[in-house]
C-alpha cells in the first residue's frame, strides 16, 4: 500500500539523517581531541586524552562528556547494522498507528544498553591510565597487552558462542514471527537486541578500546567488521575471517612490543 511505502521511506530517511549527525559529531569529536595530542608513556606508545580530565573539569564532567559521546559514536557505529533488524520487527509488528513510535522505543532499548557499556568502560580505562602513569613498569608492558587483548578478541570470533550471539542478531525477530503492537513489547525487546549485540560486538569493541577510542581509522575498521558480519549472506564464515585476521593482528602487535618484529 502507499501508506506502508510512505512509511518505510520515511523510516530510512529518519536513520539516514541519524547516521549522518551522529557520523559528523562522532567526526569533530574525534578532531578536537586529536588536537590535543596524546600523552607519551614509557615503553614509546601514547595513552588517549579520553580517558583524561580537561583543564578545569571535573571527574563528573569528564564522565558525563565521555558519555555523550560515547552514545553519539554508538548511534554511527551501530545503525547501520540495527536498521535491518529494525525494519524486521515493524514487518513483525505488523500495521498500526504507533509503529514509528514503537519503533523508537525499540531503537532507545538497543542504545542503553550500549550506555551502560560505556558507564563501565570510563571507570575502568580511568583506572587503568592512572595506575600506568603512576608504575612505568607496566606502561613499558601495556603494548604487550594491548596485543593480548587483540590476540583474544580474535580468539572469540571464532568460538561457538559468538556464532550464537551473532545468530540472534542476524535473525531478530524470527522470519515468520508476529509481535504485539504494544509499548512494553518494544522497550523489551530492543533491550534483548541491544544486550545480543554487546555481547556478538564484544570482541571488535575490545580492539576498538585498546587501540584507540578516539581513532577514526580503528572505528571505521570495526564498523565494517560489525555491519558485513551481520549482513553479508555468511555471516559465520565472515565471522570466522574477521577474527583470523585479528588474530594476526594481535600477534604482529606482540611480536613488535617484544622487539621481534
Amino acid at each position: 500500500m502507499a501508506s506502508d511505502r510512505a512509511s518505510q521511506r520515511a523510516f530510512l530517511g529518519i536513520a539516514a539523517l541519524l547516521f549522518a549527525a551522529s557520523a559528523a559529531v562522532t567526526i569533530g569529536w574525534c578532531a578536537s581531541m586529536s588536537a590535543m595530542g596524546e600523552m607519551p608513556m614509557p615503553g614509546g606508545w601514547t595513552m588517549s586524552m579520553a580517558w583524561m580530565r580537561m583543564p578545569g573539569q571535573t571527574w563528573p564532567g569528564a564522565a558525563a562528556s565521555f558519555l555523550g559521546m560515547w552514545v553519539v559514536m554508538m548511534v554511527a557505529m551501530m545503525l547501520p547494522s540495527l536498521v535491518p533488524m529494525l525494519r524486521r520487527y515493524r514487518q513483525a509488528v505488523g500495521r498500526t498507528g504507533r509503529l514509528g513510535r514503537l519503533t523508537a522505543l525499540v531503537g532507545v532499548g538497543y542504545f542503553l544498553v550500549w550506555t551502560v557499556f560505556g558507564i563501565a568502560a570510563f571507570p575502568l580505562g580511568v583506572a587503568l591510565a592512572a595506575v600506568e602513569m603512576e608504575e612505568p613498569a607496566l606502561a613499558r608492558a601495556a603494548p604487550i597487552a594491548v596485543g593480548v587483548v587483540v590476540l583474544v578478541a580474535g580468539s572469540l570470533q571464532l568460538t561457538a558462542w559468538k556464532a550464537r550471539q551473532l545468530a540472534c542478531c542476524r535473525e531478530a525477530p524470527g522470519r515468520g514471527r508476529t509481535l504485539p503492537a504494544d509499548a512494553g513489547t518494544a522497550w523489551r525487546h530492543g533491550l534483548r537486541l541491544g544486550l545480543h549485540c554487546s555481547f556478538c560486538c564484544a570482541g571488535p569493541m575490545a580492539v576498538l578500546l585498546v587501540i584507540g577510542v578516539m581513532d577514526l581509522r580503528a572505528m571505521a575498521v570495526v564498523t565494517a567488521a560489525i555491519t558485513v558480519e551481520r549482513l553479508a549472506p555468511a555471516g559465520e564464515r565472515v565471522a570466522r575471517a574477521i577474527g583470523a585476521v585479528v588474530l594476526g593482528a594481535g600477534l604482529l602487535l606482540i611480536a613488535r612490543a617484544a622487539g621481534l618484529g
